[in-house]
């Protein structure tokens, strides 16, 4: 593994840098994964080889609310997140 030094970060950022990006693309393959699960199984009862307009519909609706939640939980969990570092403390959203 090489490290570039030339953008001003030492080796131990950039490693924790690659963690965080490593660790978001997985938790949003996890999202569309779940997201495409629960969508799915709700909208298409009996899959076919090609959707209803009904089915297309419910699955829009689906996602469109899945991704709104998905959204303002991020959000919610960032702004503790950012509070909690800014008093010097760990994130701990569920007090365990």
């Amino acid at each position: 593994m090489s490290y570039d030094l030339s953008s001003g970060g030492d080796p131990k950022s950039q490693i924790l840098d690659q963690i965080r990006q490593a660790t978001a693309a997985n938790n949003a393959r996890a999202f569309i994964t779940k997201l495409n699960e629960s969508c799915f199984e709700r909208c298409v009862p009996s899959p076919g080889t090609s959707l209803s307009k009904k089915e297309e519909g419910c699955l829009s609706a689906c996602m469109e609310k899945y991704m709104a939640t998905w959204n303002t939980v991020s959000k919610t969990y960032m702004n503790q997140a950012q509070k909690t570092a800014g008093q010097g403390g760990g994130v701990d959203l569920f007090g365990v």
